[in-house]
């Protein structure tokens, strides 16, 4: 039995509520890009007596496509692009295989209270970036005041 005309567009009409909300609350290309570069990026946290350190690999990455920055008064953020490296000249390459990932890349870590902001250094060797974040040195402890006695 064929469906009637007018049956079918009502229910047409009573989907599109829902195809706009799928629409107007999907997420965003770039948060998409975002959450696919923070994924993709692994990194080792080392807890020293003195320090905190992080340990990420990036071959083949320069200095210029690395950025290190404190945001928000205590949040370290990772990030950089890893770009294509050979120009395709007038079409003359042809890639046959291409595995190797162009993408941009973002780790963001909340810093502990005790992290001295002012001294953190970054070094890239060997295609592998240490940041180190020292430590501030604990508190000296409060001597106990000594309140001398009068006798009258």
């Amino acid at each position: 039995m064929a469906m009637d005309p007018l049956l079918n567009t009502v229910q047409q009409l009573l989907g599109v509520p829902d195809d706009l909300e799928r629409i107007l609350h999907a997420p965003t290309r770039s948060y998409m890009r975002d959450t696919e570069a923070t994924a993709s990026t692994p990194v080792d946290v080392k807890e020293y007596p003195n320090s905190y350190v992080f340990i990420v690999d990036m071959p083949g990455l320069k200095s210029n496509d690395i950025k290190v920055q404190v945001e928000d008064e205590n949040v370290l953020n990772i990030s950089g692009e890893r770009k294509r490296t050979e120009k395709d000249e007038e079409g003359e390459v042809k890639y046959i295989r291409m595995e190797r990932r162009v993408a941009k890349f973002m780790r963001k870590f909340s810093l502990p209270a005790d992290c001295n902001l002012e001294a953190i250094s970054a070094a890239c060797q060997d295609g592998v970036l240490t940041v180190t974040v020292p430590k501030l040195p604990p508190p000296e402890p409060k001597k106990p005041k000594t309140i001398a006695v009068k006798i009258g």
